[in-house]
């Protein structure tokens, strides 16, 4: 008997510890499986009813736009129940064009513009400031022999066609002793290059941009901002929706831009994680130095908003200040050609969506 209970024990105990086992393996099996179907099924409910927002660009992807493709890349867009559509830039019809005909639901704009806009009766409205300051700046070749915005008189200027571009111009030379009294042509090159070759003599950049690109091709230049000769403080570029929008689509603005604060405040503390993204949801080929990426994210991202500060907020006196301006110079117009003097210029923006 003894022999007999040994060899039972011997047998049974393995063949039990197997049983056990492969029993406590196909419960977890179950378990697993149910957390996935869940997971699964929680997931189609979020894409089924995720809402369409089509955003126009102003340019090809840049910094720019980082925050918005970082919040695309985390999925942020679609924990807030929101389908992004980036719609490419275009030549033939700006973004606020798209927004203001509710082609597009939202889309990045600059002040002139919207102030351009309301002129023409076809506003749109600031919904974020996308830097806190101006960083462009009047620039010319170092070795150009220019040292102050005053040196500018009688030199030639490489224009982008805008109407208010000659009076700040002129602004800043005389701010700065001149006379204000220079030369246009409307580029069809590369700014830069136009530098280089001597085709023109001065230009009007944006710092995280053309003034990052210069450093990379190896172009020394000497820059002027244009806040440090006189020009208001004003915003751009900016985020736009329509008054439309905003009456309609109130909730479904707070929830993209929810997700878009979070992508810009991600990338003012993230800056090379953030240009990676960048990158990589960009349309491929969007960025041939991605050197250049980094460089000027780096630049970007500490501008995005001033210490302390929530991103995209907006002030009444960056609004009333260098708008007021270039209405007063008679340079914004109506549908009709007419020099517009004045605009309910509070109705420009909101910092409703920032809350």
């Amino acid at each position: 008997m003894k022999s007999r209970t040994r060899l039972w024990l011997s047998i049974g105990i393995p063949v039990l510890l197997i049983v056990v086992i492969v029993g406590v393996y196909l419960a977890q099996q179950r378990s697993s499986n149910s957390d996935n179907t869940a997971a699964q099924s929680s997931q189609t409910t979020i894409v089924k009813n995720l809402t369409t927002v089509r955003l126009a660009l102003d340019w090809t992807p840049n910094t720019n736009h980082t925050g918005i493709y970082v919040a695309q890349h985390e999925g942020w867009y679609q924990q807030a129940g929101i389908k992004l559509v980036i719609l490419p830039y275009s030549q033939n019809v700006s973004p606020d064009t798209m927004v203001s005909t509710g082609k597009a639901d939202v889309g990045i704009s600059s002040t002139e513009s919207i102030v351009a806009d309301a002129a023409v009766g076809q506003p749109v409205v600031s919904i974020a400031a996308i830097l806190q300051h101006n960083t462009s700046s009047l620039a010319v070749l170092a070795n150009s022999g220019i040292n102050t915005p005053r040196d500018l008189d009688g030199k030639t200027y490489g224009a982008f066609g805008a109407p208010y571009e000659t009076p700040v111009l002129r602004h800043i030379i005389q701010h700065a002793g001149g006379k204000g009294n220079f030369k246009s042509v409307t580029l069809n090159i590369d700014t830069l290059q136009a530098l280089q070759s001597h085709r023109i003599d001065f230009a009007w950049i944006f710092d995280g941009a053309e003034g990052i690109q210069a450093q990379h091709e190896g172009i020394k230049l000497k820059t002027f901002p244009i806040i440090d000769y006189g020009i208001a403080d004003y915003y751009t570029p900016n985020l736009i929706s329509s008054p439309q929008e905003i009456k309609s689509n109130s909730d479904v603005l707070h929830r993209f831009m929810a997700a878009t604060v979070r992508g810009y405040e991600y990338a003012r503390t993230h800056s090379d994680q953030s240009a990676q993204m960048l990158i990589q949801q960009a349309p491929k080929g969007s960025f041939p130095d991605p050197a250049y990426v980094l460089d000027s994210q780096k630049y970007l991202s500490t501008r995005y908003a001033d210490s302390g500060r929530k991103w995209g907020l907006q002030d009444a006196l960056a609004w009333h200040g260098y708008p007021q301006f270039i209405l007063a110079t008679g340079s914004v117009q109506d549908a009709q050609g007419k020099p517009i003097t004045s605009l309910n210029l509070d109705a420009l923006y909101t910092n409703q969506f920032l809350s």
